[in-house]
């Protein structure tokens, strides 16, 4: 027969994951809804989930009360706290699942006077695989069950290979003329958030690990640091910068450069690179979407005025710094005087990366940061 003290730790802990389980019914029918919108081009089903994303938020909040509510009340230690730090942890996550939700949602609308349905197999396969990664973490949760987690982190790797393969698609449906460029911006976010489900996910795996074993795992990557270059075209500037960071060979670090409006690699810059015993006639260039795990990038470098403009409400993790800079492709003047101006650029870029770089190297030894 249990105790009263049992019987109140078995009525709050119940509560608690009745809240959990509910709340991830909601995001989940959310998440199948926006799929729904976006196949099907229904503009109310879209409004449906944007006005209900307000009942996860609620939600949200009822689950950190009673998490709080369950810390004081019972005091709990070992297995028991475990269970409540990570509810509060799996609880953020889902309600950042809801958010994307809203989100996809929001670039269904965009869609709807222009809908294009080239990539609705890839997309469906994408959102099929997020969602249901995010299904099986939340039963990983409610059954407490290790093993059902780790299979579905091993799932993310399949969800970042489609999304890297479906921005590849956009960009070249885009060439081809087979779809709008208003409508590229909403499908790339569409891809970017679906797989943000899956990282998500993963999260609330990783939680469930915890939860089960009280051993707590980092998340793939944490120890890297990723800086990102962006200017207007990504056929100059930032692939200098991208460049010249790299060729520090920092394995802490992970460089990375993109464009507004990508345009092929200048000649004249990889000229001048090549005297600098950098090789540069291999690469690509990049829009933003197509630089994967975006979100987890702590720092963008923008080099343009007009660059600003494609972060106007960046993450607040994220550092965003404005290196205004000349771009020397655009000058029209004598070899001689272009060719200074490639050097000044260069200059300017290694001791503004260098400065950079050392000052996070620095921090992170204050911090304890290995």
């Amino acid at each position: 027969m249990l105790t009263h003290r049992e019987e109140s730790l078995q009525r709050d802990i119940t509560r608690i994951r009745d809240h959990v389980w509910k709340m991830s019914l909601q995001a989940e029918k959310a998440l199948n809804s926006c799929l729904k919108s976006y196949l099907e081009n229904n503009r109310q089903l879209a409004y449906e989930v944007i006005l209900r994303d307000q009942h996860i938020d609620r939600k949200e909040k009822e689950i950190d009360r009673l998490c709080l509510e369950f810390l004081v009340r019972q005091d709990p230690v070992a297995g028991l706290l475990r269970f409540a730090y990570s509810t509060i942890r799996i609880n953020l996550e889902i309600e950042r699942i809801g958010d994307y939700a809203e989100c996809i949602a929001r670039q269904v609308l965009k869609l709807y006077d222009n809908p294009n349905f080239e990539l609705k197999d890839e997309i469906t396969e994408l959102s099929n695989l997020s969602i249901s990664m995010f299904h099986d973490s939340i039963r990983a949760f409610m059954d407490q069950d290790p093993e059902i987690a780790k299979e579905s982190i091993e799932t993310e790797n399949t969800v970042d290979v489609l999304r890297s393969e479906l921005n590849s698609r956009v960009v070249s449906l885009l060439a081809q003329q087979k779809i709008s460029p208003k409508a590229v911006d909403p499908l790339m976010t569409i891809i970017r958030k679906f797989e943000r489900v899956s990282d998500q996910a993963r999260n609330i795996c990783m939680e469930v690990l915890y939860m089960c074993t009280g051993e707590y795992t980092k998340h793939p990557g944490a120890e890297v640091f990723r800086i990102l270059f962006v200017d207007d075209h990504n056929s100059c500037r930032s692939q200098m910068a991208e460049a010249i960071a790299s060729s520090l060979n920092l394995s802490r670090f992970i460089f990375a450069s993109a464009g507004i409006e990508p345009k092929p690699v200048d000649r004249f810059t990889i000229d001048f690179m090549q005297t600098k015993g950098i090789d540069l006639s291999h690469v690509a260039p990049k829009t933003i979407h197509q630089i994967p795990n975006l979100d987890h990038y702590q720092v963008v470098v923008s080099l343009t005025e007009e660059t600003n403009k494609a972060f106007p409400h960046y993450p607040r993790k994220m550092v965003f710094l404005h290196w205004p800079v000349t771009d020397p492709s655009s000058l029209q003047n004598s070899r001689e005087e272009v060719n200074k101006a490639y050097e000044k650029t260069y200059d300017f870029l290694k001791n503004h990366i260098t400065d950079l770089v050392n000052a996070i190297i620095d921090t992170d030894s204050e911090t304890g940061r290995e």
